[in-house]
This record gives C-alpha cells, structure tokens and sequence, in this order.
C-alpha cells in the first residue's frame, strides 16, 4: 500500500505572506478594526482599493450534516443563545450582549452576503436539522489573484462540539475560498489558548505563521488544500 504524506512545512508559497512580528500599532490598529467591526462599522468603500472583476455572493453549501446558508433574522433566538455561551465568547473579541444587542448583530451579520472589495466578508449560519448551531465567516483581505487571500473563522455552540461539525463547516468554506474565490491563501486567527480552535485549523492542514501575545495567526494554501482533499476522496471508498 502506498501512503501519501501530507506536507507539513510552509514548502508551498505561505512563505510569501510569512508575516514580521507587528509593532504594538499595528497590534493596536487591529483590535480597533476587530471592535468596530464587532459593531458594524467597516471601512468606506473608496479607502478599500481594487475590486474583484466580478463579486461573489454569499453560497447556500449542503455537506453531509450541514447547512451553511446566509444568516436571517429568524435564528435571533439561537443566535442569542450562541453569543451567551462563557466558552464561546472567550476567545472572540465580541462583546456580552443583550437579546437586543444580540438581535442588531445578527440583523449586521444578514447583510454581509456579497465579496467584492478587501474587507468585505461573508457571514454563514451553520445550520443542522433546522436549527442554528454555529457561525462561519470568510474575510476577502487581499484582492490581487496571485496572492489573494482569505480569513475565515468559526464557532459553534458547545452542545454541538466534539461531533466534527466545526470541522465540517471549516473544511466546506475552504473549498469555496479555493475554488469559487480563488484565494491562493486562507487564514486564520485565533487565540494561542484556544487550543481546540488551532487544533482544528492544524488537522485542516494549517500552519503557524506567527504567534503574539493572545494571537495566533495560521495559514494554507490551496495546493495543500487540494491534495489533502484528494487524499480524503481515496481514502473514502475503502472506509467501513
């Protein structure tokens, strides 16, 4: 039987968005954008620079298990409930909000269904029998189409973990970041204590880039991508 190894270096460009440490500005300015962002204030569009040549909707993805759809107004209850969670907010740079509080983010989140300029993100419920039980996100960060580039996040609802679903949903908003944006590059950010979170990224076929204070920053191509999802379409037949 002939095995495949998956790469586990920064051997396929990643090394050409390997980041230098930042500068407590840089730091700063970050947070600032994470919590206004939090809030539903982003960038005008004229400071955002070039477009994509077309812009890309958000997608209604089905796995095996899931749904991942654009958010509505009527998962307000389970959205609420999601936000309350002590192990959900964490690790995130969300405030503790009120159901009404809660109710406006998610009327934020029902309007990001469209990737056309830098900072422009797509937010997806994940859906299972009907029911919210996570959040997916993907952030356009970078526009040019030799080195564009993605970050995308997730959380899921803690008496929906340990079953994969996470996982799941991650896996499926790569193949959509690779193959219908065209992303060279996907990554994501995390807090270093959040280890169930880099975990998850590192069996997705994420690298470190750089770790600083209470950010973890982890990255992949598509070519690992890809071959990783060739190896898990082989495997599959011979399963059971």
């Amino acid at each position: 039987m002939t095995t495949t190894r998956l790469p586990t270096q920064a051997t396929l460009g990643i090394r050409s968005i390997r980041m230098r440490p930042r500068s407590l500005a840089a730091l700063c300015l970050r947070r600032l954008r994470d919590a206004l962002a939090s809030r539903g204030v982003r960038r005008p569009r004229m400071l955002r620079g070039r477009r994509l040549s077309s812009p890309i909707d958000a997608p209604q993805i089905r796995t095996t298990r899931l749904e991942l759809r654009p958010h509505r107004r009527d998962d307000a209850d389970a959205w609420f409930d999601l936000q309350s969670q002590e192990s959900v907010t964490r690790f995130l740079p969300w405030p503790r909000r009120s159901r009404r509080q809660s109710a406006r983010h998610l009327a934020d989140r029902t309007r990001h269904t469209r990737l056309w300029q830098a900072d422009d993100f797509l937010a997806l419920a994940i859906v299972r029998d009907g029911r919210l039980i996570g959040d997916v996100s993907a952030h356009l960060r970078t526009v040019d189409a030799g080195g564009r580039t993605l970050e995308i996040g997730w959380v899921i609802h803690p008496e929906s973990g340990g079953r994969g679903y996470a996982t799941e949903a991650a896996d499926a908003l790569l193949d959509f970041a690779f193959d219908e944006v065209g992303a060279r590059f996907v990554t994501a950010v995390t807090d270093p204590r959040n280890v169930r979170s880099s975990s998850l990224a590192r069996r997705l076929g994420f690298v470190e880039l750089r770790s600083e204070g209470d950010e973890l920053v982890l990255a992949v191509a598509a070519e690992t991508h890809r071959e990783r999802a060739a190896i898990a379409r082989s495997v599959r037949p011979n399963e059971g």
